[in-house]
C-alpha cells in the first residue's frame, strides 16, 4: 500500500518542513519504506510539524493559511485517507457531496435545485462556520472514528497527526485543535466531523420536528439549508448556533442569513425581485424557464468569484507577459477551458462570454507593456485575435432534462 501511495502522490507538490521531494524519496524507495513500516508496527512513527504556508486572497489582504505535510507523512496519511474512505462511504448521507467518490460540486449544486424546484420550499438559511478547519476539536474528532474504528493504533496514529503542531518562520507551534487545510487527511476527517456534527442531527432531529418539508444540502463546510414554513427555518438557525457551539464550532453571523427563496419568494417578500444567495462560486437566484415559463433556480458566476479569477488572470498575464507568444496563447486556452469546465452550467454562457472579453483586455494592456514601445493598436489587436484566438465559452453541464427529484 505506501509503495503504491508513492506512485500515486503528486511529486510537483511543494515540500514539507523535511525538505524531501518525491524524485528523493524514491531513489532508496525499498530501504524508505522497509524502515517507516517498522517504525508503524513498532508505534514508533511519529510525524513531523506541518510547515505553515500562507497564500494570498486576490481581491483581499487577507490570507490564507495552508498546512504542508513532511513527504513521509504524506506517504502515511494516504492509505489512511483510503481507509477512511471505504468505512465512511457507507455511512455519509445523500446530502453529502465534498471529498467523495462519485460526488462533486456540481452534483451538489444539482441536487439543490432539484430540490428547491420540485419540493415546497420557500426559505433558504445560508449559513458559513467561522473558520471551520481551524476549530475542529481533537477529542471529538477521535469520539467519531471510534464508533467504527476499534484499532488503538490507528486511532493513535491519526491522534499524532493532528497534533502534530505547525512550523512557521522556523518556530514550532502546538496544535491543540484543528486540521491543517492542506494535509491529505484533513478533508476526510473534516467529512466524518460534519457528518456526525451536522449531517445526523439535521436527518434525525431537525427534519422530524419541522412541520413542513426539510433538506440539507452540504459540500464540506459549505452548505444550504431549505426550508417549507418560516417558523422551522428561524427555529433551525437558532438551534444550529447551539449545535455547533457544543462541538466548538461558530457560525459567521455576518455570513449567515434567512432568506425567502422559490416559487412563492416574491409574494413573500413583496418584493418584484427577491434576494439572492451564493453557495460553490455562483450566485442563485428566482427565474423563468424560457421555454415553459414555469419556476426555475437560476444561476450565475458570483461576484467575488469572477473578481478573483480575473486578478488571477491578470497576475499571471503580468508575470509571463515576456513569454513567447504561442506559448503564452496556449496555456491562457487551457486556463480558460478549465474555468469553462466548472463555470459552464446552464444559464451561464453571458457570464463566460464577458469572462473571456475582459480576458481579452487583460492581453492587450500587457502585452503593450512588454516594452516602452506599445505592440499594437486595438485595430491590430483585432487581427491578433483572430490569429491567436481563445477558446469559445461552452456549457459542460445541463442541469434540465437531467436532474433527479431528492
Amino acid at each position: 500500500m505506501l509503495v503504491e501511495c508513492h506512485r500515486e502522490i503528486d511529486g510537483r507538490k511543494a515540500t514539507g518542513v523535511d525538505k524531501v521531494t518525491k524524485e528523493e524519496y524514491g531513489r532508496n524507495l525499498e530501504t524508505n519504506i522497509s524502515r517507516l513500516l517498522e517504525q508503524m508496527k513498532w508505534n514508533t512513527y511519529k510525524p513531523q510539524p506541518v510547515l505553515r504556508k500562507y497564500i494570498p486572497k486576490p481581491g483581499t489582504e487577507k490570507k490564507r493559511p495552508l498546512g504542508i505535510p513532511g513527504y513521509e507523512d504524506k506517504l502515511v496519511q494516504m492509505p489512511i485517507a483510503k481507509i477512511l474512505n471505504a468505512i465512511w462511504e457507507e455511512e455519509f448521507l445523500d446530502c453529502s457531496y465534498g471529498f467523495r467518490p462519485n460526488h462533486n460540486c456540481h452534483d451538489a449544486l444539482k441536487a439543490l435545485s432539484s430540490t428547491i424546484e420540485k419540493q415546497s420550499i420557500n426559505y433558504i438559511v445560508d449559513a458559513d462556520i467561522r473558520g471551520f478547519f481551524d476549530h475542529v476539536d481533537h477529542e471529538w474528532m477521535i469520539r467519531f472514528l471510534a464508533h467504527r474504528i476499534a484499532d488503538p493504533n490507528m486511532l493513535r496514529l491519526i491522534t499524532r497527526f493532528l497534533k502534530a503542531g505547525v512550523m512557521e518562520g522556523g518556530i514550532i507551534y502546538d496544535t491543540p485543535e484543528g486540521t491543517p487545510q492542506g494535509g491529505i487527511i484533513s478533508p476526510k476527517l473534516a467529512n466524518i466531523y460534519l457528518h456526525y456534527v451536522l449531517d445526523l442531527w439535521f436527518e434525525k432531529v431537525v427534519k422530524k420536528q419541522s412541520r413542513g418539508a426539510a433538506y440539507l444540502i452540504r459540500y464540506a463546510d459549505d452548505f444550504i439549508c431549505c426550508f417549507q414554513y418560516e417558523d422551522d427555518a428561524k427555529k433551525y438557525y437558532q438551534r444550529l448556533i447551539e449545535r455547533l457551539r457544543k462541538f466548538n464550532l461558530e457560525i459567521a453571523t455576518e455570513k449567515t442569513r434567512l432568506i425567502a427563496f422559490g416559487r412563492k419568494a416574491s409574494n413573500i417578500s413583496g418584493k418584484r425581485k427577491p434576494a439572492t444567495f451564493d453557495f460553490l462560486g455562483f450566485t442563485h437566484y428566482c427565474g423563468k424557464s424560457p421555454k415553459y415559463g414555469t419556476f426555475v433556480v437560476m444561476r450565475k458566476t458570483s461576484k467575488k468569484k469572477y473578481k478573483t479569477s480575473l486578478l488571477k488572470c491578470k497576475e499571471w498575464v503580468r508575470n509571463n507577459r515576456h513569454t513567447q507568444i504561442n506559448e503564452l496563447i496556449k496555456r491562457l486556452r487551457q486556463k480558460l477551458i478549465g474555468y469553462y469546465h466548472y463555470y459552464g452550467v446552464t444559464g451561464n454562457y453571458l457570464m463566460l462570454e464577458r469572462f473571456r472579453h475582459q480576458v481579452y483586455k487583460i492581453i492587450f494592456k500587457w502585452l503593450n507593456r512588454r516594452s516602452q514601445r506599445k505592440s499594437f493598436n486595438w485595430s491590430e489587436f483585432w487581427t491578433f485575435q483572430k490569429r491567436y484566438p481563445l477558446p469559445i465559452p461552452k456549457i459542460h453541464v445541463h442541469f434540465y432534462g437531467q436532474c433527479q427529484a431528492i
